[in-house]
């Protein structure tokens, strides 16, 4: 699946139905999105967390099929919070991409800020 078909998917499920793109940020949508993006990074985080306390960091497959379901919510999240910001998703991700380049070819990967 393209990620911007991906966005397209993702809003039919989003009960918000922001206007593209949202001009004020603080909107009940927006910032339920924003939270709901936070929230579902956190779920994340403590699956790992219980996985290295509880289990010596051994990943079962239940463990990654769990991590994966959350890792599928919070692209739900930044899907729809790029869409109603009006960006394509892919646009986010090929910056990414090419700030993480820029970063590995100047040695800077490593370290703290975002323009290094």
């Amino acid at each position: 699946m393209d990620i911007n078909d991906y966005q397209k998917q993702a809003e039919k499920t989003d009960t918000f139905n922001d206007t593209i793109p949202v001009a004020n940020l603080t909107t009940p949508g927006f910032v339920e999105k924003a939270l709901g993006l936070s929230g579902e990074a956190g779920e994340v985080a403590d699956k790992i967390k219980k996985i290295i306390r509880d289990k010596n960091g051994k990943l079962t497959k239940e463990d990654r099929q769990e991590i994966i379901l959350e890792l599928g919510d919070v692209l739900w999240y930044l899907a729809n919070i790029s869409r109603v910001l009006g960006i394509p998703l892919e646009e986010v991700a090929v910056k990414n991409l090419k700030k993480l380049a820029a970063r590995q070819k100047n040695h800077t990967i490593h370290g703290s800020g975002d323009h290094r």
